[in-house]
């Protein structure tokens, strides 16, 4: 049987075809428009969504077998608010995951309610990209549409709804609302009071991988697929890339250098930090997992190359660079601010150690390592809960350079691998829908035999020991400079 996996990202859905063992048959990609209505907002019609998922349907299975689609399944952007009437219909615009009109109603949370009693009743604190604060946001600002909700859900789980007319979500995904109690993997009535939502406006939770319906028979007959069709939960972004990149079971690692870079941590315990540096969030496979996330991971070295030194030859740029572990030039890549570790918005990209004899290679070679060593931070978090991690995945853009991946290695000290099929949330949906339709019985085990690893990057004891100095040093920086930072807004 075949199975469907959708990514439904912030600028265009990725839909893809794949064979029960694994085999990728087709992959589409349908845009869609995102308004700034204000600097700082980004919004979304969740109406552009669902019309483009079912174009994207169709395209998809143009030249294939459609009787032989069992199942759909979702990977999308997190933490979107929208927000539906008593007949169900979309009521404003979803507020999406990058939106940053809500850094008060972030603050009130943090400072006000507190992070402790945040952290007690959803493992998290607020971030203004979560759901919570945006619905305070409503509620403040359009009492009249805040007064209308009945429902409210996030980005693929309208898809979901749409195809199967099921209000769902899934444990991965609502970890990321500050609405959910992820030890307890259910929504917090205590969150729902704190915020002044009802929770039957919340829909139900399911497991990533469970059914929670089947295609409505009218879109069954507009697609020329069967109306058995299963719809499974599916998961948020970053579970899903983890599911399509095989980083599940205890003690995985996935890192992805993409515009922004997470560490993506999976793990059996419930645990959460003593600072909530890292997000502690339920995983796809009915485990856990901690997530760090950084700002700017490999847009870092977009920015360096294109606007600074203005070039598009990377890997003649890399090319240059002869001494590993030795240079003496650092950088802070905050340039967005930072989120995990230190959660500053304030926090600034920063170049440190120049002297007469630094060499453009030199510069270029700090901004690989920079993001190297941010990641690593998050690393030293889940160190520090007693989780062993021995090998990481690694995806994204930035995975495609062969000297990058070297330095994650060495700075990291741990072994990297590389998967053979990229294509993270859509993969990882798919594999979701071929679970939940018993193609295999356990997220694990599509895992085990569907992903397959075409390079692997060890570490070198003597460049590992060069960087281990060299982390100890960049760890010092942000400290030093956070109350400059905070001055320089």
């Amino acid at each position: 049987m075949n199975y469907i996996g959708i990514d439904l990202g912030t600028s265009a859905v990725k839909l893809l075809l794949m064979q029960g063992d694994g085999k990728i048959l087709k992959i589409v990609n349908r845009e869609y428009p995102i308004s700034f209505p204000k600097p700082g907002w980004s919004q979304q019609n969740p109406e552009d969504w669902y019309r483009e998922t079912m174009a994207g349907i169709q395209e998809l299975l143009q030249d294939s077998d459609k009787s032989q689609v069992a199942g759909i399944s979702f990977g999308g952007q997190m933490h979107g608010l929208v927000i539906l009437d008593d007949k169900d219909e979309v009521i404003r615009p979803a507020i999406l995951w990058n939106d940053g009109r809500t850094a008060e109603e972030s603050a009130y949370l943090n400072e006000v309610i507190g992070k402790e009693k945040l952290s007690e009743c959803t493992a998290n604190i607020s971030f203004a990209g979560f759901t919570a604060p945006k619905a305070l946001w409503i509620k403040k600002y359009e009492p009249e549409n805040f007064a209308r909700i009945r429902k409210i859900m996030l980005p693929k789980d309208y898809l979901a709804y749409r195809l199967s007319g099921v209000h769902s979500s899934d444990v991965s995904d609502a970890s990321g609302t500050l609405f959910f109690d992820v030890k307890n993997r259910c929504w917090s009535q205590e969150m729902c009071t704190i915020c002044g939502i009802r929770q039957e406006w919340l829909p139900k939770v399911f497991e990533s991988y469970e059914t929670v319906g089947t295609l409505k028979p009218e879109l069954a007959g507009e697609l020329g697929i069967s109306e058995k069709t299963v719809i499974a939960a599916g998961a948020g972004d970053n579970a899903a890339a983890a599911v399509g990149t095989g980083t599940v079971g205890d003690g995985t690692c996935n890192i992805s250098l993409g515009t922004s870079g997470t560490v993506f941590i999976s793990t059996d315990r419930f645990g959460v930090d003593a600072n909530n540096a890292l997000h502690s969030f339920d995983h796809a496979d009915g485990s856990y997992h901690l997530m760090g996330c950084m700002l700017s991971a490999a847009s870092c070295n977009k920015w360096w190359m294109d606007e600074i030194i203005g070039t598009k030859e990377y890997n003649k740029e890399q090319q240059e660079m002869k001494a590993l572990g030795e240079n003496h030039v650092y950088f802070l890549p905050y340039l967005m601010g930072e989120r995990s570790p230190h959660n500053d918005p304030d926090a600034r990209g920063t170049f440190i150690g120049l002297t007469m004899d630094t060499t453009r290679a030199d510069m270029t070679q700090a901004v690989l390592e920079g993001v190297a060593f941010a990641l690593r931070d998050s690393l030293e978090v889940a160190k520090a809960l007693g989780i062993e991690i021995t090998h990481t995945k690694i995806c994204g853009g930035g995975a495609k350079s062969p000297i990058w991946k070297k330095i994650l290695a060495n700075v990291l000290g741990i072994r990297v691998d590389v998967p053979e099929n990229e294509e993270g949330p859509s993969m990882g949906g798919a594999m979701l829908a071929a679970v939940s339709c018993g193609e295999y019985q356990s997220v694990e085990e599509a895992a085990q035999k569907i992903v397959k690893v075409k390079e692997v990057i060890e570490p070198e004891p003597e460049l590992t020991a060069l960087y281990e100095k060299r982390y100890q040093q960049f760890r010092k920086i942000y400290p030093a400079c956070r109350q400059l930072f905070q001055q320089l807004k």
